[in-house]
């Protein structure tokens, strides 16, 4: 790895691929909504706008995830908030920044490299909101970052058709059969888990968790986690190193780093429910089955299993609710510091750590705050 490092650049190349990103999917949707705007559309074309791509748009725009990187003066990207990519940062790991040559490929096949990058990138971006669309249906979430969920603004058929769509468009932009193959293969552990997931809020399945080992429900969440969560972090990596041919070592810690790293957010997720700081609104509001991995903790195995109704009011007043909240608080930081040194072990230098750092940073900066606040409440 190199000696120095300048993070001021790093984050302007960062932002100059998040750029790009934004800009090749803004290509995608114009080039979608480009038979909308001919003049004289037929009442056909007219309802194909309404019916698929004005719901596209939608799907694709506004809803804010993740923290972005704030707009800067004179950086690329202009006044857009830029959301950095994991598929760029194995370009630039892998491949090398702007001004780096020496000890990779030839410049034709860089050149090569990135055209596949920058379709991978944006078929991941729609495979992403595809999921979110889907999701929010099987949740019954009308609201996503604060702003209408889709089928709550074009109704539960629209969103249901728009999310397939944009499964089949992301597969067939991405063109790359290496990587075609791994979204395929993330798209299936995604549905997976999303039926497990699905299974653990009816009565059978809590009632089969509520009479397991405490072993047996953790591992029942961190398979389905690994397969939901987990999937969220690992297609766009996976879906970059295949596409870039990456040797299999380091593929296999990838994977490694990236399981790690998906439990950690879904820990993350669990644990806000308790936190008003970062539930708000929706803080004690899931209490339904594998969503919640306090669920499979606070069971008090030495005074028997927990009443299978009114199980809101049994965790909340449980003595050991604080305690199990710190503890587990304490396990997200440490998931996702594990995986940081585990990627930092397959960086080619100390420039492509702090693109990951950055790129990565954007949830785990909230995983440290929420450990903050829970040793805060605790106090400890």
């Amino acid at each position: 790895m190199a000696t120095t490092m300048d993070v001021t650049d790093v984050e302007a190349v960062v932002r100059s691929d998040a750029a790009l990103l934004e800009d090749d999917l803004a290509e995608f949707l114009d080039a979608l909504t480009a038979p909308a705007r001919a003049a004289g559309v037929s009442v056909h074309d007219t309802a194909l706008r309404r019916a698929l791509y004005e719901p596209v748009a939608d799907a694709l725009g506004s809803k804010v995830g993740q923290q972005a990187l704030p707009p800067t003066a004179g950086a690329p990207g202009g006044r857009a908030p830029l959301r950095p990519s994991m598929v760029y940062w194995a370009y630039r790991n892998y491949r090398g920044f702007p001004e780096e040559t020496e000890g990779f490929p030839e410049k034709a096949d860089i050149v090569s490299d990135l055209a596949v990058i920058r379709r991978t990138a944006v078929a991941v971006r729609i495979l992403l909101k595809a999921a979110v669309a889907l999701d929010d249906i099987q949740d019954g979430s009308d609201v996503r970052y604060g702003e209408p969920a889709l089928h709550a603004t074009h109704g539960t058929p629209l969103a249901l058709n728009t999310g397939a769509w944009l499964i089949m468009s992301a597969l067939r932009h991405a063109a790359d059969p290496a990587v075609v193959d791994s979204l395929l293969r993330s798209v299936g552990s995604g549905f997976t888990g999303q039926a497990v997931d699905l299974s653990s809020r009816t009565a059978l399945t809590r009632a089969e968790l509520l009479a397991a080992p405490r072993a047996t429900r953790i591992d029942f969440w961190e398979s389905t986690a690994a397969l939901k969560t987990g999937t969220l972090f690992w297609m766009p990596l996976d879906a970059a190193v295949a596409g870039l041919g990456v040797v299999e070592d380091d593929r296999f810690a990838l994977d490694g780093a990236i399981r790690q790293l998906g439990l950690a957010s879904q820990l993350f997720n669990d644990l806000t429910d308790f936190v008003p700081e970062f539930g708000g609104a929706n803080t004690h509001e899931d209490f339904d089955g594998l969503g919640n991995r306090v669920f499979l903790e606070l069971l008090d195995e030495e005074g028997g299993a927990p009443p299978a109704e009114d199980f809101k009011p049994y965790v909340l007043g449980h003595p050991k609710l604080e305690g199990t909240l710190l503890a587990l608080a304490e396990e997200a930081v440490a998931l996702k510091r594990a995986a940081k040194d585990a990627v930092h072990g397959v960086c080619r230098s100390e420039r492509s750590a702090a693109y990951f750092d950055v790129t990565i940073e954007r949830k785990g900066h909230l995983i440290d705050r929420l450990l903050a606040t829970v040793r805060q409440r605790s106090g400890v």
